[in-house]
């Protein structure tokens, strides 16, 4: 095996104490890190010319697919106004074919919040039309698409979710929740060829390497995402180390909810090209935006919403996944929704009995006090986006809830003082996958996608180091890799990331600014912009 020597660097190594200037790849680990006078002699020399080293980023909670496809639809997260919503959709049906897709829209940028297809049939009245929205737990839709659809007075809601109508009962454009997955998201997998879904692996992998991505965990997995990432896996296209929690849906009948588990537990069971699943993932509420995450108290305008797995049918299927050795992760954005994740994971030790477990709960916007205690108490992670928090996206969120519950919001900080694993990811594509941006939003509560917009409580934000260990270290052992990836030491996996800015320089903007310009996974280079350190041999 060829021995690499990366030497005259500023190496984070993702311990918060411990920096070094050289490390020693030999094959695909680390066999040395520490100061270039004591580093062994090594077949190949680069010299890293003062750059900064970080360890490869995992993002822990994503979305590939989706995100693969998202990166070729319209953008419009940072469209503020319907106007120019409908502006870019005009631009949009010019290269339009059959059918058009747009993500990322902000419910503040719609009167009154209340999207409707008419006001999407002012624009593209004349091909079917889906805008997922931002947080990916509704679409909007035009009249086209609700005919493609077949959505109309009679469509009945679905468990756990809301086709919006007007004071007549006519649907109005809006699906959320379940409405969306079932009828939405079920036609566009049923209507989208492999050729497409291979498009968007490329475009996935592409994104997230050169944003320093190492690894990743999938969340919603299926079977048309096996398939894509076993494709592209025995194409020798996908470097990225990739996770997976097998998405299981609330049907409303316990021997079918608990079939899902042992489907998730057969591909758990068996090694498979391009992904290793993990475990489960339950959506226990919506979000707080749409004012459909289950909450302790009303929302401003007095209405709750309820989880979409209640205790009944909740417990027996976590009990049946933590039987199985699954890893449960249960999306819960809502106090109420993480309370019954904690319920439900109490419940499934006290039926299993005590052995080491890692279950985790993802998003926690809002928790009840007390709740990363509790967790940490459990042994159960705290899976957190810091980019969900950015100030640019934050007002609507505040209303929605309008009292002191605000003043708690993605409360980083109560889980590390609790002692509870805290792993940092993006949710992409309901947020930017770029990881020098998530870490900025960390380290400061400002915004990443309006710069120079005031922070939202910099009190919960982090220092840096701590950031990025959360999203390297913690990340990785969230996904059961703490032990060989995610850190940069001796015996580690050869994961990393070089920069061409230091972020640790004093000046937290350079995490805006800076660009990666080589990821190494495996001690093997997947991307480097064209002047990358430079290399020699040893005579």
């Amino acid at each position: 095996m060829t021995r690499t020597l990366y030497r005259n660097g500023r190496i984070f190594t993702g311990d918060e104490s411990r920096w070094a200037d050289a490390v020693v790849v030999d094959g695909d680990v680390f066999v040395y890190v520490g100061s270039d006078t004591d580093a062994p002699a090594a077949d190949t020399v680069v010299d890293l010319e003062g750059r900064t080293v970080l360890p490869g980023f995992t993002d822990a909670h994503t979305h590939l697919l989706m995100m693969g496809e998202a990166l070729g639809q319209v953008g419009l997260t940072d469209a503020t106004s319907l106007e120019e919503i409908q502006r870019r959709l005009r631009r949009a049906r010019e290269a339009a074919s059959g059918v058009l897709r747009g993500r990322g829209w902000l419910f503040d940028a719609i009167p009154d919040g209340e999207p409707t297809a008419a006001m999407i049939d002012a624009v593209v009245a004349d091909i079917p039309v889906y805008l997922d929205a931002n947080d990916y737990h509704s679409c909007w839709v035009n009249t086209a698409a609700l005919a493609e659809l077949g959505i109309t007075r009679d469509t009945p809601d679905p468990l756990g979710g809301r086709i919006a109508r007007d004071a007549s009962g006519e649907p109005t454009g809006m699906l959320y929740e379940t409405a969306a997955q079932l009828h939405a998201w079920a036609h566009r997998d049923a209507n989208t060829t492999d050729a497409q879904r291979d498009a968007a692996v490329r475009r996935v992998v592409s994104a997230y390497i050169a944003a320093g991505v190492t690894g990743a965990v999938d969340m919603a997995f299926d079977a048309l995402g096996l398939a894509a990432l076993a494709r592209a896996a025995e194409r020798g296209e996908l470097p990225l180390r990739v996770a997976a929690h097998w998405f299981v849906a609330n049907i409303g009948d316990d021997a079918a909810n608990l079939a899902q588990v042992e489907q998730a537990a057969a591909h758990a069971s068996t090694p498979t090209a391009g992904a290793r699943v993990l475990g489960i993932k339950l959506v226990l509420d919506g979000t707080i935006d749409a004012c459909t995450a289950a909450m302790g108290a009303p929302y401003a305008d007095g209405t709750n919403a309820g989880p979409i797995w209640p205790a009944e049918r909740l417990f027996p299927v976590v009990a049946a996944a933590d039987a199985a050795g699954l890893q449960i992760a249960m999306h819960a954005i809502g106090d109420a929704a993480s309370t019954l994740a904690l319920d439900a994971i109490e419940h499934a030790i006290a039926t299993n009995g005590e052995r080491p477990r890692r279950h985790r709960i993802e998003h926690l916007e809002y928790a009840a006090p007390g709740t990363a205690e509790r967790m940490a108490r459990l042994g159960v992670t705290a899976s957190m986006q810091p980019v969900h928090a950015d100030p640019a996206i934050f007002g609507n969120w505040a209303a929605q809830l309008g009292d002191e519950r605000v003043d708690r919001a993605f409360a980083w900080s109560e889980y590390e003082q609790a002692g509870a694993l805290l792993a940092f990811s993006t949710d992409a594509p309901t947020a930017p996958h770029q990881a020098l941006p998530n870490m900025f939003v960390a380290s400061t509560r400002a915004s990443a996608l309006v710069p120079g917009m005031a922070g939202v409580h910099p009190e919960q934000a982090l220092p840096l180091e701590r950031a990025i260990a959360h999203a390297t270290r913690d990340a990785a052992t969230s996904m059961g890799d703490g032990s060989w990836r995610g850190r940069i030491a001796p015996g580690s996996a050869a994961d990393f990331v070089v920069l061409d800015a230091d972020p640790f320089s004093g000046d937290l903007e350079t995490l805006l600014s800076a660009r990666v310009v080589q990821t190494v996974i495996a001690g093997r280079t997947v991307f480097a912009e064209s002047s990358p350190p430079a290399r020699r041999e040893n005579s």
